[in-house]
């Protein structure tokens, strides 16, 4: 069976941040974890000694992978592609808002829309998207 995974690919102003940004996503969430992290090693021609080949981590169980890369690439983290996260109550909505908007760009105040009773979008200090949202509670 197929296994399908977002992989994250820190480039430009970022690179060498993978494991720094890693770090932060799996303290954020419960059932998260960093499962392996391969370092490039000294012979890795155009690459930074150490910096992170290829990791794969959970948030909340849901399989992740990123790497750091020094390539010039013409692109970076867009908006178009976000990491949406339904939250189960209000502090954790805040909480996590709160964390991931240090250091980055908010695109949509943590508020009430006519969609969404609590919702939030911003890009972290990585440049990652991420769209929170609180769930309504069930009836």
């Amino acid at each position: 069976m197929q296994k399908i995974a977002t992989f994250l690919m820190f480039v430009g102003p970022v690179a060498g941040k993978a494991e720094e940004a890693i770090t932060l996503y799996t303290s954020l969430f419960e059932n998260s974890r960093i499962i392996h992290i391969q370092r490039r090693g000294p012979n890795d021609v155009g690459e930074v000694e150490g910096s992170v080949e290829h990791a794969i981590f959970t948030l909340n169980g849901q399989e992740f992978m990123a790497m750091d890369s020094a390539a010039g690439h013409s692109f970076n983290f867009t908006p178009s592609m976000s990491l949406f996260v339904r939250c189960e109550d209000e502090a954790e909505i805040a909480s996590v808002f709160a964390k991931l908007s240090e250091g980055g760009q908010v695109l949509m105040p943590l508020g009430q829309y006519p969609f969404s009773r609590k919702f939030g979008w911003l890009n972290d200090r990585f440049g990652v998207s991420w769209q929170l949202n609180l769930e309504h509670p069930s009836t």
